[in-house]
């Protein structure tokens, strides 16, 4: 049941909706769609309200919604192929330019966190914020040492505004997985799970900043991507420190035109950016909306904000690539393969109708350049595709999703004529050749050979235990496994079957041949000698045991 909380956050919604004049899209909703009529009857619809554009108006309701909803909006700004123009222009101010909170109260909460005041930490601290999100705020300060750095401060009571709508975001995933028959494939509360510890980790900004040097040593000396410096004396975990940068923002196409930065180049260089730090470092910055990526005059890639970073399992980084690959190189039966191999899809998935469904979305994709194509609605069809199949959906991988998703659109932006399918083909035949054959055999000897120089004295000594148990009779063999625990039961309930009908025969043919006694030997009971009932009841008792000996 849905708590007063609960309920008021869903009130609170409507009221933003109806106070930024986007009570249409209330009365439009399922719950909302038989007292539609109120719409009209409202006064303020009488008078034809003059407001602002409907894409500032839907800009404004986000911020005015909270982190969540900003985070949402932050996501679609990056898919102008599914967006009116005005309106992916306007949401794409949430990257960096939310509402941002007083100058005077971020210096408040550095001085709290620091213990001390700022003028000890800083010679000089600008409280204008230079940019301005939905979980922090960025200032420009100068070190004692004179180094010009960047303080991102966490904004204030974003925890309990943060765990308010997540309550909510629960609640509405549960009653989809309980009453949707779409909901158990989906796995929506499972979903949310992901995006809360991904939500929640993008308030501690030592992790922050442990993922930014982590990713800045991943690129050391790289041309592709800079990670700026993080200064660990004056990070606290609401507040951070770090090299301030200058480049031009990526979404600034003019201005990398005018500084003659070679955009197919560019283009090219992010995807390859995307795919190293997913498959050779297993370390990627998942939130990669324009608002985070600069270029530098070396056309080299400069990134910020690492609040949100995704790694994957081996086992899931090995399939994505030999999905990747195989669906680079059309081979649509190694795909539906992967899927049931992974389990992504059932077991008893026929492959050759998988096969014939993905070939009929992805085949019409190929040779076409990345502005004849979107990924928005090529997902829409793999959804459809995914519904018939019973395919669920992988929450590990929606951060990489949504990553992709991100890298398209701002591939779309700097050089639409990219073919992404032959920049990304290369690199991920080169990660495999790498983790198969003579190359990966000599990559792991050279991994493991000082963990086997270490354990090596002691094998003599333990391969002489293991023989004098076995000379002796002391040596036992313990072998944990579900299919022969599975398989001594299936033995155990077979055995008690075998005997239980066997001593039910036995008795079954006591009782027939006392049954043919003398009559003067014989006690009757109802006409049939006592012994004789007897028997056939111990009979009848092993048959129901060898019935229900199914354990």
């Amino acid at each position: 049941m849905i708590r007063p909380g609960q309920l008021w956050r869903v009130l609170h919604i409507n009221i933003v909706l109806v106070r930024n004049g986007l009570d249409e899209i209330v009365f439009a909703t399922h719950l909302f769609r038989p007292v539609r009529f109120l719409y009209y009857l409202a006064p303020w619809n009488w008078l034809g309200r003059e407001h602002a554009p409907r894409a500032v108006r839907i800009r404004r309701t986000l911020e005015q919604l909270g982190p969540i909803f900003v985070k949402f909006g932050q996501i679609l700004s990056t898919r102008r192929d599914l967006l009116p123009d005005d309106i992916a222009e306007e949401l794409a101010r949430l990257q960096d330019r939310v509402q941002p909170f007083p100058g005077k109260q971020a210096r408040a909460l550095i001085e709290k966190a620091y213990g001390q005041p700022l003028e000890d930490i800083f010679t000089d601290f600008d409280e204008t914020p230079l940019a301005s999100a939905s979980i922090a705020q960025v200032h420009t300060a100068r070190l004692h040492d004179g180094k010009k750095v960047v303080v991102k401060v966490v904004r204030p009571n974003i925890l309990r505004v943060i765990r308010r709508d997540l309550s909510l975001l629960y609640y509405i995933a549960g009653l989809a997985e309980h009453y949707w028959r779409e909901g158990r494939r989906l796995r929506p509360v499972e979903v949310i799970r992901e995006f809360e510890t991904t939500l929640l980790d993008e308030l501690d900004l030592l992790r922050e900043a442990a993922n930014a040097s982590q990713l800045r040593r991943n690129f050391t000396g790289s041309k592709l991507l800079y990670v700026p410096e993080v200064y660990w004396p004056q990070c606290r975990r609401e507040v951070m420190v770090m090299e301030r940068i200058s480049g031009t923002p990526i979404s600034n196409v003019a201005a990398l035109h005018a500084q003659g930065i070679d955009l197919k180049l560019l283009a090219e260089r992010g995807v390859e950016i995307f795919f190293t730090q997913v498959f050779r470092h297993n370390f990627f910055h998942a939130d990669m909306h324009p608002g985070n990526i600069f270029v530098g005059p070396d056309a080299r890639y400069l990134a910020v904000d690492f609040g949100i970073m995704g790694t994957l399992s081996p086992g899931d980084q090995r399939y994505l690539a030999e999905n990747f690959l195989a669906f680079f190189r059309r081979d649509y039966r190694r795909v539906a393969e992967l899927h049931v191999e992974s389990e992504w899809v059932p077991a008893s998935t026929r492959v050759d109708e998988f096969e014939s469904a993905i070939r009929t979305v992805c085949e019409p994709i190929f040779e076409r350049p990345l502005k004849d194509i979107s990924f928005g609605h090529l997902l829409l069809r793999l959804f459809q595709t995914a519904r018939r199949f019973n395919m669920e959906v992988q929450p590990q991988l929606v951060l990489l999703q949504k990553t992709l998703l991100n890298i398209e659109g701002l591939g779309r932006q700097l050089y639409p004529d990219l073919d992404l399918w032959q920049t990304a083909k290369p690199f991920l035949e080169r990660w495999m050749s790498e983790q198969v054959g003579a190359r990966a055999f000599v990559r792991n000897l050279r991994t493991n050979v000082p963990g086997w120089t270490e354990k090596l004295p002691e094998i003599p000594q333990l391969l002489h235990q293991v023989l004098d148990q076995a000379a002796n009779g002391r040596l036992r063999i313990e072998w944990t496994s579900e299919e022969l625990r599975k398989l001594r039961r299936d033995l155990r309930a077979s055995n008690r079957r075998m005997i239980a009908a066997t001593l039910a025969a036995g008795f079954s043919i006591v009782a027939a041949l006392i049954y043919g006694f003398d009559a003067d030997t014989t006690t009757f009971v109802g006409g049939i000698p006592l012994l004789t009932w007897v028997f056939g009841a111990a009979a009848a008792a092993f048959v129901a045991v060898a019935l229900s000996s199914g354990d």
